[in-house]
Protein backbone atom coordinates (compact mmCIF):
# COMPACT_ATOMS: atom_id res chain seq x y z
CA UNK A 1 0.00 0.00 0.00
CA UNK A 2 1.56 2.99 -1.25
CA UNK A 3 -0.06 6.77 0.33
CA UNK A 4 1.41 10.19 -0.77
CA UNK A 5 0.27 12.72 1.82
CA UNK A 6 0.50 16.20 -0.30
CA UNK A 7 -0.78 19.15 2.38
CA UNK A 8 -0.90 22.52 2.52
CA UNK A 9 -1.00 24.35 5.68
CA UNK A 10 -3.60 24.78 8.43
CA UNK A 11 -3.11 28.33 8.39
CA UNK A 12 -2.63 29.60 12.29
CA UNK A 13 -2.29 26.39 13.39
CA UNK A 14 0.36 24.22 11.22
CA UNK A 15 2.45 24.47 9.09
CA UNK A 16 2.63 22.23 5.75
CA UNK A 17 5.62 19.95 6.53
CA UNK A 18 4.13 19.49 10.14
CA UNK A 19 0.51 18.56 8.64
CA UNK A 20 2.65 16.12 6.37
CA UNK A 21 3.68 14.13 9.28
CA UNK A 22 0.94 14.38 11.25
CA UNK A 23 -0.84 12.71 8.43
CA UNK A 24 1.54 10.07 7.91
CA UNK A 25 1.71 9.29 11.88
CA UNK A 26 -2.00 8.96 11.24
CA UNK A 27 -1.70 6.12 8.92
CA UNK A 28 0.88 4.49 10.03
CA UNK A 29 -0.41 3.89 13.20
CA UNK A 30 -3.30 2.07 11.21
CA UNK A 31 -1.45 0.52 8.93
CA UNK A 32 2.44 0.03 9.83
CA UNK A 33 2.90 -1.77 6.75
CA UNK A 34 1.98 0.90 4.08
CA UNK A 35 4.94 3.44 2.63
CA UNK A 36 3.43 6.41 3.18
CA UNK A 37 5.81 9.39 1.45
CA UNK A 38 5.18 13.40 2.11
CA UNK A 39 4.95 16.05 -0.09
CA UNK A 40 4.57 19.21 1.97
CA UNK A 41 2.42 21.18 -0.61
CA UNK A 42 1.93 25.30 -0.91
CA UNK A 43 -0.96 27.54 -3.44
CA UNK A 44 1.39 31.11 -3.80
CA UNK A 45 0.26 31.91 0.13
CA UNK A 46 2.49 31.34 3.21
CA UNK A 47 5.05 28.62 3.18
CA UNK A 48 5.26 28.65 -0.95
CA UNK A 49 9.18 29.74 -0.88
CA UNK A 50 9.60 26.89 2.04
CA UNK A 51 8.37 24.06 0.06
CA UNK A 52 10.38 25.63 -2.93
CA UNK A 53 13.56 26.06 -0.92
CA UNK A 54 13.18 22.49 0.03
CA UNK A 55 12.99 21.48 -3.30
CA UNK A 56 15.74 23.60 -4.78
CA UNK A 57 18.30 23.80 -2.07
CA UNK A 58 17.92 27.25 -1.96
CA UNK A 59 18.50 29.44 1.25
CA UNK A 60 16.53 32.46 3.03
CA UNK A 61 18.12 36.23 2.71
CA UNK A 62 16.67 38.78 5.06
CA UNK A 63 15.51 42.10 4.31
CA UNK A 64 14.06 45.01 6.52
CA UNK A 65 11.11 46.39 4.28
CA UNK A 66 7.95 48.43 5.20
CA UNK A 67 5.04 46.21 6.45
CA UNK A 68 1.34 46.38 5.24
CA UNK A 69 0.76 49.76 6.96
CA UNK A 70 2.83 52.70 6.03
CA UNK A 71 4.28 53.03 9.68
CA UNK A 72 5.70 49.84 10.44
CA UNK A 73 8.76 47.64 9.40
CA UNK A 74 9.06 44.43 9.03
CA UNK A 75 11.95 41.61 9.00
CA UNK A 76 11.43 40.36 5.77
CA UNK A 77 12.92 37.49 3.67
CA UNK A 78 13.17 35.96 0.69
CA UNK A 79 14.12 32.69 -1.11
CA UNK A 80 17.69 32.55 -3.40
CA UNK A 81 17.22 30.12 -5.35
CA UNK A 82 21.13 28.37 -7.01
CA UNK A 83 21.48 28.08 -10.24
CA UNK A 84 20.75 24.35 -12.12
CA UNK A 85 18.90 22.52 -8.68
CA UNK A 86 15.56 21.16 -8.64
CA UNK A 87 13.95 18.05 -7.53
CA UNK A 88 15.35 15.38 -9.13
CA UNK A 89 18.20 17.41 -10.46
CA UNK A 90 15.88 17.83 -13.64
CA UNK A 91 17.70 21.05 -15.74
CA UNK A 92 14.44 21.63 -17.36
CA UNK A 93 12.46 22.26 -13.84
CA UNK A 94 10.63 25.90 -13.84
CA UNK A 95 12.90 26.88 -11.02
CA UNK A 96 16.25 25.57 -12.63
CA UNK A 97 18.07 27.80 -15.17
CA UNK A 98 21.60 29.26 -15.93
CA UNK A 99 21.39 31.95 -13.35
CA UNK A 100 20.03 32.18 -9.93
CA UNK A 101 16.50 33.38 -9.32
CA UNK A 102 14.85 34.70 -6.46
CA UNK A 103 11.76 33.56 -5.15
CA UNK A 104 9.19 36.46 -3.09
CA UNK A 105 6.44 35.15 -0.87
CA UNK A 106 4.27 38.83 -0.54
CA UNK A 107 2.74 37.91 2.81
CA UNK A 108 6.19 37.93 4.58
CA UNK A 109 5.97 41.87 4.15
CA UNK A 110 2.49 42.62 3.25
CA UNK A 111 0.31 39.43 4.58
CA UNK A 112 -2.83 39.90 7.16
CA UNK A 113 -1.55 38.11 9.77
CA UNK A 114 1.70 40.79 10.23
CA UNK A 115 -1.59 42.53 12.08
CA UNK A 116 -3.24 42.09 14.36
CA UNK A 117 -7.69 42.33 13.89
CA UNK A 118 -7.95 45.52 14.79
CA UNK A 119 -5.22 46.95 12.29
CA UNK A 120 -6.80 45.68 9.49
CA UNK A 121 -7.80 48.10 7.07
CA UNK A 122 -7.81 47.41 3.14
CA UNK A 123 -8.48 51.10 2.83
CA UNK A 124 -4.70 51.96 4.23
CA UNK A 125 -2.89 48.72 3.65
CA UNK A 126 0.04 48.64 0.70
CA UNK A 127 2.16 46.15 -0.82
CA UNK A 128 5.21 48.79 -1.01
CA UNK A 129 6.86 46.02 1.47
CA UNK A 130 6.44 43.31 -1.50
CA UNK A 131 7.80 45.52 -3.93
CA UNK A 132 11.12 46.67 -1.68
CA UNK A 133 11.73 42.90 -1.25
CA UNK A 134 11.84 42.47 -5.31
CA UNK A 135 14.03 45.49 -5.93
CA UNK A 136 15.98 43.91 -3.11
CA UNK A 137 16.40 40.51 -4.89
CA UNK A 138 17.17 42.17 -7.80
CA UNK A 139 19.64 44.11 -6.95
CA UNK A 140 21.47 40.90 -5.36
CA UNK A 141 21.54 39.91 -8.85
CA UNK A 142 18.85 37.36 -9.58
CA UNK A 143 18.72 36.75 -12.77
CA UNK A 144 14.57 35.60 -12.64
CA UNK A 145 11.79 36.95 -10.18
CA UNK A 146 9.47 34.40 -9.11
CA UNK A 147 6.10 36.42 -6.69
CA UNK A 148 3.97 34.29 -4.83
CA UNK A 149 0.76 36.53 -3.51
CA UNK A 150 -1.35 35.02 -1.55
CA UNK A 151 -2.50 35.66 2.20
CA UNK A 152 -2.14 39.31 1.71
CA UNK A 153 -3.74 42.16 4.08
CA UNK A 154 -3.82 44.46 0.94
CA UNK A 155 -6.48 45.63 -2.40
CA UNK A 156 -4.28 48.25 -3.66
CA UNK A 157 -4.34 46.91 -7.40
CA UNK A 158 -0.49 46.04 -6.73
CA UNK A 159 0.20 50.35 -6.78
CA UNK A 160 2.26 49.93 -3.34
CA UNK A 161 5.09 47.52 -4.84
CA UNK A 162 5.09 49.17 -8.17
CA UNK A 163 5.66 52.80 -6.17
CA UNK A 164 8.70 51.06 -4.25
CA UNK A 165 10.00 50.12 -7.82
CA UNK A 166 9.73 53.82 -9.18
CA UNK A 167 6.77 53.97 -10.78
CA UNK A 168 4.51 57.21 -9.64
CA UNK A 169 0.45 57.52 -9.35
CA UNK A 170 -0.34 60.95 -9.57
CA UNK A 171 -4.35 62.65 -9.19
CA UNK A 172 -5.91 65.36 -11.46
CA UNK A 173 -3.34 67.94 -10.40
CA UNK A 174 -0.24 65.87 -10.97
CA UNK A 175 0.16 65.07 -7.45
CA UNK A 176 1.16 62.04 -6.01
CA UNK A 177 -1.34 59.54 -4.34
CA UNK A 178 -1.08 57.58 -1.04
CA UNK A 179 -0.86 54.12 -0.07
CA UNK A 180 -3.83 51.68 0.03
CA UNK A 181 -6.85 51.00 -1.87
CA UNK A 182 -8.77 54.22 -0.30
CA UNK A 183 -6.92 55.81 -2.64
CA UNK A 184 -7.40 54.25 -6.35
CA UNK A 185 -10.27 56.60 -7.08
CA UNK A 186 -7.68 59.43 -7.03
CA UNK A 187 -5.54 58.32 -9.75
CA UNK A 188 -5.59 60.04 -12.73
CA UNK A 189 -2.02 59.33 -14.04
CA UNK A 190 0.56 56.22 -14.15
CA UNK A 191 3.83 56.86 -14.86
CA UNK A 192 6.43 54.23 -15.19
CA UNK A 193 10.05 54.95 -13.87
CA UNK A 194 12.50 56.64 -16.32
CA UNK A 195 15.29 53.89 -17.51
CA UNK A 196 18.08 53.55 -15.25
CA UNK A 197 19.90 50.62 -16.09
CA UNK A 198 18.09 49.13 -13.67
CA UNK A 199 15.23 47.07 -14.88
CA UNK A 200 13.85 44.00 -13.76
CA UNK A 201 14.36 40.34 -14.92
CA UNK A 202 10.98 38.60 -15.76
CA UNK A 203 8.62 38.14 -12.84
CA UNK A 204 6.19 34.94 -12.78
CA UNK A 205 3.85 35.71 -10.40
CA UNK A 206 2.11 32.42 -8.88
CA UNK A 207 -1.29 32.70 -7.55
CA UNK A 208 -3.20 30.83 -5.03
CA UNK A 209 -6.66 31.71 -6.57
CA UNK A 210 -8.11 32.46 -10.07
CA UNK A 211 -10.81 35.12 -9.50
CA UNK A 212 -11.00 38.89 -11.89
CA UNK A 213 -9.77 41.92 -10.95
CA UNK A 214 -13.34 43.12 -10.33
CA UNK A 215 -16.97 41.84 -10.62
CA UNK A 216 -18.93 39.77 -8.38
CA UNK A 217 -15.76 37.34 -8.23
CA UNK A 218 -13.44 40.38 -8.08
CA UNK A 219 -10.73 41.24 -5.48
CA UNK A 220 -12.90 43.87 -3.20
CA UNK A 221 -16.02 41.98 -3.18
CA UNK A 222 -14.87 38.41 -2.74
CA UNK A 223 -11.55 39.13 -0.27
CA UNK A 224 -12.35 42.66 0.94
CA UNK A 225 -14.48 41.47 3.86
CA UNK A 226 -11.51 39.02 5.17
CA UNK A 227 -9.20 41.79 5.06
CA UNK A 228 -11.04 44.13 7.50
CA UNK A 229 -13.66 45.72 4.95
CA UNK A 230 -17.30 46.32 5.62
CA UNK A 231 -19.76 46.67 2.89
CA UNK A 232 -19.36 50.03 2.38
CA UNK A 233 -15.43 50.27 2.05
CA UNK A 234 -16.29 47.06 -0.42
CA UNK A 235 -17.96 48.97 -2.35
CA UNK A 236 -14.82 51.93 -2.36
CA UNK A 237 -12.27 49.49 -3.54
CA UNK A 238 -14.35 48.13 -5.93
CA UNK A 239 -14.91 51.45 -7.37
CA UNK A 240 -11.13 52.13 -7.17
CA UNK A 241 -10.21 49.20 -9.13
CA UNK A 242 -12.35 49.70 -11.49
CA UNK A 243 -10.80 52.99 -11.67
CA UNK A 244 -7.22 51.79 -11.58
CA UNK A 245 -7.96 49.70 -14.66
CA UNK A 246 -9.52 52.27 -16.35
CA UNK A 247 -6.45 54.43 -16.43
CA UNK A 248 -4.06 51.27 -17.12
CA UNK A 249 -5.86 50.97 -20.39
CA UNK A 250 -5.96 54.07 -21.40
CA UNK A 251 -1.93 55.14 -20.10
CA UNK A 252 -0.29 51.51 -20.68
CA UNK A 253 -2.19 49.57 -23.12
CA UNK A 254 -3.21 46.61 -20.88
CA UNK A 255 -6.86 45.55 -20.02
CA UNK A 256 -6.53 43.72 -16.89
CA UNK A 257 -10.09 43.39 -15.51
CA UNK A 258 -11.10 40.11 -16.05
CA UNK A 259 -7.63 38.03 -16.68
CA UNK A 260 -8.03 35.17 -14.88
CA UNK A 261 -5.77 35.57 -11.00
CA UNK A 262 -5.56 39.40 -11.46
CA UNK A 263 -7.78 39.61 -8.44
CA UNK A 264 -5.02 37.90 -6.58
CA UNK A 265 -3.84 39.47 -3.28
CA UNK A 266 -6.37 42.38 -3.59
CA UNK A 267 -5.13 42.58 -7.12
CA UNK A 268 -1.13 42.47 -7.18
CA UNK A 269 -2.05 40.10 -9.90
CA UNK A 270 -3.02 42.47 -12.02
CA UNK A 271 -0.36 45.06 -10.94
CA UNK A 272 2.04 42.74 -11.94
CA UNK A 273 0.72 42.16 -15.07
CA UNK A 274 0.62 45.86 -15.98
CA UNK A 275 3.35 47.37 -14.26
CA UNK A 276 6.00 45.00 -14.16
CA UNK A 277 5.07 42.72 -17.48
CA UNK A 278 4.98 39.71 -15.45
CA UNK A 279 3.19 36.13 -16.12
CA UNK A 280 0.79 34.92 -13.80
CA UNK A 281 0.68 30.96 -13.73
CA UNK A 282 -0.86 28.79 -10.76
CA UNK A 283 1.31 28.36 -7.07
CA UNK A 284 -0.02 24.87 -6.71
CA UNK A 285 1.09 24.15 -9.69
CA UNK A 286 4.31 25.37 -9.80
CA UNK A 287 5.21 23.64 -6.26
CA UNK A 288 3.84 20.49 -7.54
CA UNK A 289 6.17 20.87 -10.40
CA UNK A 290 9.38 21.58 -8.17
CA UNK A 291 8.68 18.79 -5.56
CA UNK A 292 7.97 16.18 -8.31
CA UNK A 293 4.45 15.34 -6.86
CA UNK A 294 3.77 13.91 -10.08
CA UNK A 295 6.53 11.40 -10.10
CA UNK A 296 5.99 10.62 -6.56
CA UNK A 297 2.50 9.25 -7.84
CA UNK A 298 3.73 6.79 -10.02
CA UNK A 299 2.09 3.32 -8.56
CA UNK A 300 0.31 5.18 -5.45
CA UNK A 301 -2.76 3.50 -3.99
CA UNK A 302 -3.98 6.62 -2.73
CA UNK A 303 -3.20 10.56 -2.17
CA UNK A 304 -4.19 12.46 0.86
CA UNK A 305 -4.21 16.37 0.63
CA UNK A 306 -6.21 19.05 2.51
CA UNK A 307 -5.50 22.35 4.52
CA UNK A 308 -7.65 24.17 7.64
CA UNK A 309 -11.04 25.12 6.02
CA UNK A 310 -11.84 23.29 2.96
CA UNK A 311 -14.37 25.00 0.81
CA UNK A 312 -15.48 25.90 -2.53
CA UNK A 313 -12.85 28.33 -2.67
CA UNK A 314 -10.77 25.64 -2.29
CA UNK A 315 -11.48 24.46 -5.46
CA UNK A 316 -9.98 28.03 -7.44
CA UNK A 317 -6.65 27.61 -7.68
CA UNK A 318 -5.88 26.15 -4.42
CA UNK A 319 -3.50 23.16 -3.20
CA UNK A 320 -6.77 20.57 -2.81
CA UNK A 321 -7.90 21.38 -6.97
CA UNK A 322 -4.25 21.19 -7.87
CA UNK A 323 -3.44 17.84 -6.36
CA UNK A 324 -7.04 16.30 -7.30
CA UNK A 325 -6.26 17.43 -10.84
CA UNK A 326 -2.81 15.62 -11.15
CA UNK A 327 -4.14 12.88 -9.37
CA UNK A 328 -7.38 12.43 -11.79
CA UNK A 329 -4.59 12.21 -14.52
CA UNK A 330 -2.27 9.65 -12.34
CA UNK A 331 -5.27 7.57 -11.94
CA UNK A 332 -4.74 7.85 -8.08
CA UNK A 333 -7.71 8.67 -5.76
CA UNK A 334 -8.01 11.11 -3.72
CA UNK A 335 -8.48 11.34 -0.02
CA UNK A 336 -9.32 15.25 1.14
CA UNK A 337 -8.44 15.78 5.46
CA UNK A 338 -9.41 19.09 6.49
CA UNK A 339 -9.73 20.94 9.58
CA UNK A 340 -13.27 21.75 8.39
CA UNK A 341 -15.07 21.45 5.77
CA UNK A 342 -18.49 22.68 4.09
CA UNK A 343 -18.98 20.87 1.44
CA UNK A 344 -21.13 18.00 1.40
CA UNK A 345 -20.59 14.47 0.97
CA UNK A 346 -22.49 14.41 -2.25
CA UNK A 347 -20.45 17.68 -3.72
CA UNK A 348 -17.19 15.85 -2.95
CA UNK A 349 -18.17 12.47 -4.69
CA UNK A 350 -19.45 14.88 -7.09
CA UNK A 351 -16.18 16.59 -7.14
CA UNK A 352 -14.74 13.08 -7.71
CA UNK A 353 -13.15 12.91 -4.59
CA UNK A 354 -12.74 9.32 -2.51
CA UNK A 355 -13.13 10.38 0.80
CA UNK A 356 -13.59 13.36 3.18
CA UNK A 357 -12.46 13.71 6.80
CA UNK A 358 -12.87 16.76 9.23
CA UNK A 359 -10.15 16.63 11.79
CA UNK A 360 -11.76 19.24 14.33
CA UNK A 361 -15.04 17.91 16.07
CA UNK A 362 -18.19 20.20 16.69
CA UNK A 363 -17.95 21.91 19.60
CA UNK A 364 -14.65 23.05 20.42
CA UNK A 365 -13.58 26.43 20.38
CA UNK A 366 -10.93 27.35 17.84
CA UNK A 367 -8.27 27.89 21.03
CA UNK A 368 -8.87 24.13 21.17
CA UNK A 369 -8.58 23.20 18.05
CA UNK A 370 -5.74 25.32 17.60
CA UNK A 371 -4.08 23.58 20.63
CA UNK A 372 -4.69 20.09 19.82
CA UNK A 373 -4.18 20.69 15.72
CA UNK A 374 -2.01 17.87 14.95
CA UNK A 375 -3.30 15.30 17.37
CA UNK A 376 -7.05 15.82 15.78
CA UNK A 377 -5.32 15.35 12.32
CA UNK A 378 -3.53 12.42 13.02
CA UNK A 379 -6.68 10.88 14.54
CA UNK A 380 -8.69 11.94 11.27
CA UNK A 381 -5.72 10.25 9.27
CA UNK A 382 -6.07 7.20 11.53
CA UNK A 383 -9.84 7.14 11.06
CA UNK A 384 -9.34 7.31 6.92
CA UNK A 385 -6.77 4.60 7.21
CA UNK A 386 -9.42 2.08 9.07
CA UNK A 387 -12.05 2.92 6.95
CA UNK A 388 -10.70 2.89 3.78
CA UNK A 389 -6.76 1.90 3.36
CA UNK A 390 -8.13 -1.49 5.55
CA UNK A 391 -10.33 -2.45 2.01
Amino acid sequence: MKVVVAMDSFKGSLRADTACTAVRAGILDALPEAEVLVSPMADGGEGTAEAVIAATGGAWIPAQVMGPLPEMRVQARYAWLPAGRSAGEDPNHRFAGDGTGALVEMAVASGLELLEESERNPLQTTTFGTGELLAAAAARGAGRLWLAIGGSATVDGGTGAAMALGWRFLDERRRPVGFGGGELELIAHIRAPKPDGRALPQITVLCDVDNPLVGEEGAARVFGPQKGADPEMVLALEHGLAALADVIERDLGKDVRYVPGAGAAGGLGAGALAFFDADLMSGVDAVMEATGLEQALSGADWVVTGEGRFDEQSLRGKVVAGVAEVARRSGVPVAVIAGSSTISPERAAELGLGALEVSAPAGLSFEEIEGQAEVLLAEAARRFAVARLGE
